[in-house]
């Protein structure tokens, strides 16, 4: 895994507080997020992004629990594969698709009390394993378009060699 991935699902909900639909493709707008989504507004958690690997080594984990996680499960908007989610810092950028770019802005979250998959397995992996992010530059994504992390660190070293 490393600094490009591609997009293994893109998951919405009308409605927060419930695990999110599948689709093959969405919109991500400018200030606001996953068209269409409960949790698209303005505000510093606009898309929400996990690997589909910490997803299946999760599921693997807590298989005695009866819990059957999918891309979704977890409330997470983008479902990325091949994607190091855990070398990606707070201010590196993500181009996603042809056009769309995401702005990281928070690493992990509080799970919140009624966490139905912490009730059932005792666990929950958006806490530490969830990305947030803003998107900077609205635009079509798909299934299985390529996800890659440009550095806000390297843009900066590269503007100082100049």
């Amino acid at each position: 895994m490393g600094t490009q991935g591609r997009i293994f699902s893109i998951n919405i909900s009308q409605a927060k507080g419930m695990a999110k639909s599948m689709a093959r493709s969405g919109r991500l707008l400018e200030g606001l997020g996953l068209e269409g989504d409960a949790h698209a507004g303005p505000g510093i958690r606009q898309v929400s992004l996990l690997a589909i690997e910490q997803i299946e080594d999760f599921e693997s984990r807590v298989k005695q629990a009866g819990c059957d996680l999918r891309p979704g499960s977890f409330g997470e908007n983008i479902t990325t594969e091949g994607l190091d989610l855990s070398r990606i810092r707070v201010g590196d950028r993500i181009r996603a698709g042809e056009s769309a770019v995401l702005r990281v802005t928070q690493l992990g979250k509080t799970c919140h009390g009624g966490c139905s998959i912490r009730r059932v397995t005792g666990d929950c992996i958006m806490p530490q394993s969830g990305i947030f992010a803003v998107v900077e530059e609205s635009g079509e994504i798909r299934v299985q378009e390529p996800l890659k992390v440009a550095s806000q660190r390297k843009a900066l070293w590269s503007w100082l060699k100049t």
